[in-house]
């Protein structure tokens, strides 16, 4: 057998053990997922968004199996998902202030849900509820955060809104995070064409926790590199007072469009063209 004849079937056999692995970790994923470890009681986490996780999931605490996902259903006239958690009866010291979290297992396995325990002497008890979520991370927002981005904060302790208008958000769309010294703090929640005023209306979730925002702070819209998204910074004023629910942000500044950035270059130049130009000016002058 020649030397090609031999690479050829040991990257064959590779490949069709790299395949053999899969199903193998695929069966076993399952397998833990649907079994069942005696007596249980019942508590329930909402979720915005839950990707693909499925009924008979696991639910773990630092990666120790405490129980599946026992029945998952749409919050009648809400955006929510209801998620059912039947947790194994030994383990009924979870703090009501804990965090459920949606994870993947690996790149390409299943999801679950994450227990992070709070520090709340009040345990949840059967039929309870675990207000504290996060939900399922989605493909765009892990893209987002690769070209820079970053996502949103973590809405864990409630939001308060405020507004700000734009005569220009470029691709700035609800979702995106809402930043201040490079940190999420809050995220767009909607944008709106107002029709009167012929201007963008921007209405900012901000968490309750960044509360000390002087009200006469200023907000722009950002783009992360050269091919990020678009993101609102926010950068504080010197006032005393603070924004509060419902206040608008009066100092915006607008998306910079590339339109914009050649137009301004080729009608001005670089730096170096306009200061080789004086400086020919004087020269010219000294001449003379």
């Amino acid at each position: 057998m020649s030397q090609r004849q031999s690479y050829a079937v040991g990257t064959g056999l590779f490949i069709v053990l790299g395949f053999a692995a899969l199903g193998y970790l695929a069966t076993q994923t399952t397998s833990v997922a649907n079994t069942s470890r005696g007596p249980s009681y019942t508590i329930e986490a909402h979720f915005a968004n839950i990707g693909q996780l499925k009924e008979r999931a696991p639910v773990k605490v630092a990666g120790v199996r405490i129980g599946q996902v026992q029945s998952i259903m749409l919050d009648p006239g809400k955006e929510t998902a209801d998620v059912k958690l039947s947790i194994d009866n030994r383990y009924n010291q979870i703090p009501d202030n804990s965090v459920a979290t949606i994870f993947t297992s690996g790149l390409l396995g299943d999801q679950y849900v994450g227990v992070q325990y709070g520090n709340s002497k009040k345990l949840v008890a059967d039929g309870g509820t675990l207000a504290l979520t996060r939900p399922a991370q989605q493909l765009e927002e892990m893209l987002g955060k690769f070209f820079g981005a970053g996502s949103a904060a973590d809405n864990l302790s409630g939001s308060y809104v405020v507004k700000a208008r734009f005569t220009n958000v470029g691709a700035l769309s609800a979702g995106s995070p809402v930043k201040m010294a490079g940190v999420a703090i809050g995220s767009v929640q909607s944008v709106q064409a107002d029709p009167v005023k012929l201007d963008a209306e921007v209405t900012l979730a901000i968490d309750k926790k960044y509360d000390q925002i002087p009200d006469d702070s200023a907000a722009a819209v950002f783009t992360s590199g050269l091919i990020g998204t678009q993101y609102v910074a926010i950068q504080p004023g010197g006032s005393p007072d603070m924004l509060k629910n419902g206040d608008e942000l009066v100092l915006t500044q607008s998306a910079l469009q590339i339109e914009d950035l050649i137009g301004k270059f080729l009608v001005n130049g670089s730096p170096g063209d306009k200061k080789g130009t004086d400086s020919g000016k004087a020269g010219d002058g000294g001449k003379h």
